[in-house]
């Protein structure tokens, strides 16, 4: 079995997969690149987790070849503040495009993903868990739990996992918000649109998916507990109340799943390891951003790999991803922290409200948040 490599990336995730496949379209040697995940694809392939990607982030899958898949077009998005005055309306038609992004099942773009790779020499060293990581100034080493271990030029981490089961780095924030997960049905359902709905306790996203929307409920962690204790029906009347009757009234959900929310970004790098996506800046949900944001990492660290040696890639890579990268960390912890540190109803929870008018209004404005939304911020 091959065990030295030029490139070792640890998580087989949408991030990883794409890395391993673009790197190969950018001219690296595929039988030179191991993926490395603990779950198998057939694992992966049933995850049914929610996942928004921005039309940037189709037009990536586009390339290498892992669209079209299962997805529902987002035409429209509406941001509001609950009680307050004050929307915003995004659509697609004020940008000619066909759609603002899609949402899909995690597992739909992993196996599309896993196709394409597939069909490379790429090496799949999957089910495969990581014990330990040991750096010299010419290699890494990685240590698995089967008393096994590989070698890398570069060793590239891509998969982040939970908030609250990370390793600190450098900017770390507990928002104190959970965020609630699961498939909701409504009786007056609007057709491809997405609703961003900021709440007392956070933001509650809705996104439209096959017969009915993804929910991602952020609330403080002890309604939480009291949300997911609930019954069905006692549950999607408080939902109702929260979100309003735009859809009419809310009539099933599936099993509701919750995770802790929290900022942990910047990570401590060198000249053999780098962290991208989700391992290097774990978001909060608002706005969706995470996946989107991973994916442009991989775009940018696979085309500066086909063009330069490693230390050179790397230092690149920073400089090119700084924009972007601190752009979006920055303005979904901006909308975060107005939930996450103050109390109900003080003065700036009401000037959110107010901004989303004044953001519709300006179209400049506007433009920039649809912009950084659906392809992130250009250098």
């Amino acid at each position: 079995m091959q065990t030295d490599f030029d490139i070792a990336i640890c998580g087989a995730g949408p991030v990883g997969l794409a890395l391993a496949a673009l790197l190969v379209r950018h001219g690296k040697q595929a039988d030179r690149i191991a993926l490395i995940d603990a779950k198998s694809v057939e694992q992966s392939a049933q995850d049914p987790r929610s996942i928004a990607l921005s039309y940037g982030s189709q037009q990536l899958l586009e390339k290498i070849g892992a669209w079209p898949i299962a997805a529902t077009a987002i035409h429209q998005i509406h941001v509001s503040r609950r009680a307050h005055f004050g929307r915003t309306l995004i659509d697609r038609s004020a940008y000619a495009l066909p759609a603002l992004g899609h949402v899909t099942r995690y597992g739909a773009i992993v196996s599309a993903l896993n196709a394409r790779v597939a069909d490379t020499d790429v090496n799949m060293l999957r089910p495969r868990t990581v014990s330990g990581v040991s750096t010299s100034s010419t290699m890494v080493t990685l240590d698995f739990t089967d008393q096994s271990s590989c070698s890398a030029q570069l060793v590239v981490q891509a998969e982040g996992g939970i908030y609250n089961e990370q390793t600190k780095k450098t900017l770390h924030r507990d928002y104190e918000q959970t965020a609630i997960v699961a498939h909701v049905h409504v009786d007056a359902a609007i057709a491809h649109r997405a609703y961003e709905r900021f709440t007392d306790e956070g933001p509650l996203a809705l996104l439209p998916q096959e017969d009915g929307y993804a929910l991602v409920w952020c609330v403080r962690p002890k309604t939480a507990e009291r949300l997911l204790a609930l019954p069905d029906t006692t549950f999607l009347q408080e939902l109702g109340h929260a979100f309003g009757t735009r859809l009419g009234n809310f009539t099933a959900c599936s099993k509701r799943n919750a995770f802790p929310l929290g900022l942990n970004a910047k990570p401590d790098t060198s000249e053999r390891l780098i962290a991208i996506g989700n391992a290097a800046q774990t978001l909060h949900p608002v706005a969706g951003q995470g996946l989107n944001l991973g994916l442009r990492d991989a775009a940018v660290l696979a085309q500066l790999l086909g063009t330069h040696a490693i230390p050179d890639a790397l230092q690149k890579f920073a400089e090119k991803r700084r924009t972007d990268r601190n752009t979006t960390i920055h303005l979904t912890d901006l909308m975060a922290r107005v939930f996450a540190d103050n109390a109900r109803g003080i003065v700036s929870q009401t000037l959110l409200g107010i901004s989303l008018g004044v953001v519709d209004a300006l179209q400049p404005a506007k433009k920039f948040l649809a912009e950084q939304m659906m392809f992130g911020r250009r250098p």
